[in-house]
């Protein structure tokens, strides 16, 4: 099988070289019955086919997480032919902590030193034959940010399948040795390992100017939030243009299929299926992988260059009452942009855990189009006064939100008893490497563009079959009959059918809800064209306004502001998040919780706010 494992600590390099090797060649999805994700991917080398494992990142063998647990289990039962350790070789000492576990489980490897440039820079020397010497195993000094070492790293790899090498001593750790003791003899065994192993000109730190600045306790926050705004922004400029020819397919595409369809005899349904629907789900693809595309490049930048670091390390203290780690703070912070680009910012987490917690958390933020849509219906019904105290009370709702969800899921996907600050030095700032980052970006935009289709098509094809009518009229529409039906419960909720149909259409896409309003209070337009044509769409607020004023109450108005912010963000975000969790079932769970949350919410807003308004 050649198949070959990947083991390290999180940061440690892994994902790059998995994604270096095998490229496009890869299956992501999760260990059977754990929320853990897994990795396998292919490559091949002079006509020899390889299988490459993932291992999940955790900092030891030596725990009781999912993590170590999976790892641990998976060496010993020999699946894999050999495997692969990397460590960071800037920081030896603690990341061959990871090497000093799994020396006890007598299974074939070869050390990657990784990190190389880092440890050159920190005038670390680093003596690879005398550790392999020591190890007994193949020792590799490597780059995994630089293509230029991996024909020498397939060479290795290949050779070592031929004849593999096996660690030629462990820690002694004896039955009796409690927690701290074991640690001690591991540490030992790694002070031996490194004897005469590295040499650095320099053994005194001194903080930089910028870390006395980004490390201080309140300037160094505020500091390190302006960074990452800014950062977005420039992420949000680098997608534009990529959003722009997105959205140019539809105008492109739908009057020549139209047409043909059309001249055709094709049912109108069918035709607005495939001149409407699909080229718009294209757009959003586009949209999505250009997001994806924009944020991975901005903060593969600024994690690469050791800025994330510091930001993580100075909210680590605040978001671990979310039982999050400070790496959060990011996705969290590009959230106010976009949730797909939060979403997308959570692969910096450590594990799978954390990963699905922060994206949860994330879809808490209310994302920038919410913020074109609810001052503009709140001035329908309030004055500019009492606009600034609705955005002020959805403003303080998040923080509530954020941490109702972090007691609703945190137990289940970061266990109180497993979690931790983060383990980390911070490293020095370097060069990044551009090459690098932008394969990754792009590796990770074509991933989610094609993989996003399937998921996006099929929610939309379910929103089409429910707001479609050849008529225009909305009465006409599968919605309007449902609609109509349920309003006996809706109204529990504070919402009428219209004012659902506008909820169910913020689950889409939020820049959808004002033209969705328009159709079925004003009559003016097709639901269906509005939904997905909702960038081209005219709407005269004046006019709506006098319309709902007609036929809602403010309560009910104010209702649906806060359900609409807080249901589920759009499409879009539903898609990443199964994308990047690689699980329909927590993708579900999560979405249904902000549904319900959203609508419950809605329910105490109403009627609270019934008592007070007329």
């Amino acid at each position: 099988m050649n198949r070959i494992a990947l083991l390290g600590q999180p940061n440690s390099g892994k994902s790059t070289v998995f994604n270096a090797l095998t490229g496009a060649r890869q299956h992501v999805g999760n260990w059977p019955g754990k929320t853990v994700e897994k990795k396998d991917g292919t490559y091949t080398w002079k006509e020899e086919k390889y299988t490459l494992t993932d291992l999940p990142g955790s900092y030891s063998l030596s725990g009781n997480s999912d993590e170590e647990i999976i790892t641990e289990n998976y060496i010993r039962s020999g699946q894999a032919d050999l495997v692969c350790v990397l460590v960071d070789a800037s920081q030896l000492e603690r990341s061959m902590y990871m090497l000093a576990d799994f020396a006890a489980l007598d299974a074939p490897a070869v050390l990657l030193l990784n990190m190389m440039d880092v440890a050159k820079q920190q005038g670390i020397r680093v003596d690879a034959d005398r550790l392999s010497e020591h190890l007994g195993i193949p020792v590799l000094p490597f780059t995994a940010a630089e293509s230029d070492g991996y024909d020498r790293l397939k060479d290795l790899l290949a050779a070592e399948m031929k004849q593999p090498h096996k660690l030629t001593g462990a820690p002694v750790i004896t039955g009796g040795q409690d927690m701290k003791a074991a640690g001690n003899a591991k540490y030992a065994w790694i002070e031996e390992m490194l004897t005469g192993v590295t040499e650095k000109t320099s053994s005194r730190y001194v903080l930089s100017k910028a870390d006395r600045i980004l490390l201080a306790p309140v300037r160094g926050k505020i500091l390190s939030i302006v960074i990452v705004l800014l950062g977005f922004l420039v992420a949000m400029l680098i997608c534009v243009p990529f959003m722009s020819v997105g959205s140019m397919l539809p105008k492109l595409l739908n009057p020549p299929i139209a047409n043909f369809l059309n001249g055709l005899g094709v049912h109108p349904w069918l035709v607005s299926i495939f001149s409407l629907l699909i080229p718009n789900t294209l757009y959003f693809s586009v949209s999505m992988a250009a997001f994806v595309f924009g944020v991975n490049l901005v903060f593969g930048f600024l994690e690469e260059i050791g800025f994330l670091a510091r930001t993580a390390y100075q909210f680590d203290n605040v978001l671990s009452r979310l039982g999050l780690q400070g790496k959060a703070v990011a996705p969290i912070l590009m959230g106010l942009g976009c949730t797909i680009g939060g979403t997308s910012g959570t692969r910096v987490m450590d594990n799978w855990g954390q990963k699905m917690l922060a994206m949860a958390v994330v879809w808490a933020v209310p994302c920038g189009s919410i913020w074109a849509v609810v001052p503009v219906i709140s001035t329908m019904f309030f004055p500019v006064w009492a606009t600034l105290l609705v955005c002020v009370g959805i403003i303080a709702y998040v923080f509530v939100m954020m941490w109702i969800v972090s007691k609703v899921f945190g137990n289940r996907l970061s266990p109180q008893e497993s979690r931790s600050g983060m383990i980390m030095e911070l490293p020095p700032y370097h060069k990044a490497h551009w090459k690098h980052i932008i394969k990754e970006a792009f590796f990770k935009a074509y991933d989610i563009f094609f993989r996003a289709l399937r998921t996006v098509m099929v929610i939309s094809i379910i929103f089409w079959l429910f707001s479609y009518t050849s008529t225009g009229d909305v009465e006409n529409s599968l919605l309007y009959k449902v609609g109509t039906a349920i309003e006996p419960v809706t109204r529990i909720f504070g919402l009428g059918w219209r004012t659902f149909a506008g909820f169910l259409s913020s689950a889409f896409a939020k820049e959808a809800v004002l033209g969705v309003l328009n159709a079925v209070f004003a009559g003016q337009s097709n639901i269906a064209d509005v939904a997905f044509n909702a960038s081209n769409v005219t709407v005269d607020p004046a006019a709506l306004g006098s319309i709902m004023a007609a036929s809602i109450s403010r309560a009910e108005a104010l209702a649906f502001m806060f359900a609409v912010t807080f249901n589920i963000p759009c499409v879009m975000a539903l898609s990443t998040t199964y994308r990047e969790s690689h699980s329909l079932k927590w993708t579900a769970r999560v979405a249904g919780f902000y549904i319900g949350n959203a609508l419950l919410l809605s329910c105490i807003v109403y009627h609270v706010s019934s008592l007070f308004l007329a």
